[in-house]
């Protein structure tokens, strides 16, 4: 163990094994590789660098001014979202425009960062699976972190199989020379397998508390989320159903609205952390490990008169007036100061923004704009309302449209509600729905609740059903066939646009890979 593999785990090494001081750093350059699973401490050291690397981080970290996280360029194959900045960052250009067959040498570098930093975080997965076993410890706590190491293998997998489809698939660290780098692809069935194997796993050996009070680890919550949605994106609805009920019969439950403006259970989502909402974070603060360019995200460029505290503002994911008709006009989440704004006033120097298309206020961190400088908001991964919506759907593609699975929609439904309409009213009227009537407004109320969180491709990939939001008439959303299918910027659809290209350096290096079809 003293070659990729040690360098590896290096590589990750920039968090304490304390549950209580979990973002506080304590480089560990000094070990060797023998010594490095000798003991307790070292295994947990091992998946703390799990926590920040590979797939998580392709949602939650704002490392540019000008392009958001890798997952947000996803969004932009639907044409519904832009960034403003796509002239430099031609990535989102040729994703919106459903170009990127012929300029794959263009995105190959956001694609080896997404093959690469993957197959990192699994590598060290693998090797925790094969050593902590070995760790004279308590076994608790042994168990604890083998289910964590699980955890994370699976999510990365899960991340790289919807990206590229068939992928190499190993569940054995590289630790020498004569170990086998070069594998071939492993239809995605073969990839579920193992992801639903270590979910599985995690959700047994993990304690049955809420993130937040796990210390920010993975629960048995959040694995049993992100199994669920793993079995809603295979279209096994009824294992999706159940999974998604344990999150459901936890301690989660959804945030409340004091108020319909800054009480609103949407701006508590954007200031605070820790809501019994959450089931899976990613924790930030402002010493060790800030939330990076995230606020400057919540407006356009020209917000650098306005703030002193960063210098560049980009809407680098913003919303076209297309995707906001996908909002009835009473709903709660298109008011302003709730998902988006349009003017904003400083209120430490009066200097006031304005703009005619929405800003992302679901981003906007005011004490890191307006003093320090410094996000410290979290990002969260899954919220309890993803329970509720995975099981109403679960439920009605495998059982009909029952009472519970109503009750579970008419939830996230009534929260947005502004007229004051009840839980038990929606679920009465979505009682009356046919199954397929009932799944599409499952899928509409995903489009209006998440759309901030970079979850619309995957839909639209699960369903193979693109989302028409009517240009005249609020609210109003018509499903057609995915390919064929015209995005928001008038592109059409074609089988290849399924999928992200291999980048040309991985099949260099491999000459087992091959590229999926229709790219260069």
């Amino acid at each position: 163990m003293k070659n990729k593999l040690f360098l590896l785990l290096l590589a990750g090494m920039a968090l304490t094994t304390s549950c209580n001081k979990f973002l506080e750093e304590e480089p560990r350059s000094n070990l060797s590789s023998e010594q490095y699973y000798a003991n307790e401490g070292q295994a947990m050291a091992t998946v703390n660098s799990l926590y920040r690397r590979g797939a998580p981080q392709r949602y939650s970290v704002a490392a540019s001014a000008y392009v958001g996280p890798t997952a947000s360029i996803n969004t932009m194959l639907t044409g519904y979202f832009i960034n403003t900045y796509e002239g430099q960052e031609r990535i989102c250009l040729f994703a919106r425009q459903l170009t990127r067959q012929q300029n794959t040498s263009v995105v190959s570098s956001t694609m080896n960062t997404i093959w690469d930093e993957s197959y990192k975080a699994i590598n060290i997965a693998n090797a925790g699976v094969k050593y902590i076993p070995e760790i004279n410890m308590d076994e608790t706590r042994k168990k604890t972190l083998l289910a964590e190491t699980k955890f994370f293998r699976a999510y990365n997998y899960f991340y790289l199989v919807k990206t590229f489809g068939a992928i190499p698939l190993s569940i054995n660290p590289n630790e020498t020379l004569a170990d086998d780098l070069y594998l071939e692809r492993t239809e995605p069935a073969k990839v579920y397998e193992l992801i639903e194997a270590d979910l599985k796993d995690a959700v047994a050996g993990l304690p049955a508390v809420m993130f937040a009070q796990n210390g920010h680890r993975i629960s048995k919550y959040a694995a049993a989320m992100t199994l669920a949605n793993v079995y809603l994106q295979q279209g096994k609805f009824a294992d999706a159903a159940v999974t998604a009920k344990i999150v459901i019969n936890s301690g989660h439950k959804m945030t409340a609205n004091t108020d319909l403006k800054l009480n609103s259970a949407y701006n508590k989502l954007r200031t605070t952390d820790d809501l019994e909402e959450v089931i899976y974070a990613q924790e930030y603060d402002a010493t060790i490990n800030n939330s990076g360019w995230w606020t400057t995200y919540a407006f356009s460029s020209s917000a650098t008169s306005v703030f002193d505290k960063y210098s560049i503002f980009e809407r680098i994911y913003g919303p076209t007036n297309q995707f906001l008709n996908v909002y009835e006009e009473k709903d709660l989440r298109i008011q302003p100061n709730q998902f988006f704004h349009w003017s904003y006033t400083n209120p430490v120097n009066g200097k006031k923004w304005t703009s005619d298309v929405p800003g992302i206020w679901y981003y906007f961190d005011e004490q890191a704009a307006t003093v320090t400088g410094r996000g410290t908001k979290d990002w969260n991964f899954y919220r309890f309302p993803e329970a509720l919506l995975i099981a109403a759907e679960g439920i009605a593609k495998s059982t009909g449209v029952t009472s519970e699975a109503a009750g579970y929609l008419a939830q996230v439904k009534a929260r947005a509600n502004t007229e004051g309409k009840s839980v038990a009213s929606f679920t009465t009227e979505l009682q009356a729905l046919s199954a397929e009537d009932f799944v599409k407004e499952c899928w509409i109320e995903r489009l209006r609740e998440f759309p901030l969180e970079f979850k619309m491709w995957d839909d639209i990939l699960r369903t193979k059903m693109f989302p028409i939001i009517s240009t005249t008439e609020a609210g109003k959303v018509t499903f057609v066939p995915l390919v064929g299918a015209k995005n928001g910027s008038g592109a059409t659809f074609k089988e290849s646009d399924l999928l992200w290209p291999i980048s040309p350096d991985e099949i260099q290096r491999n000459n087992k890979l091959t590229q999926n079809p229709g790219y260069q």
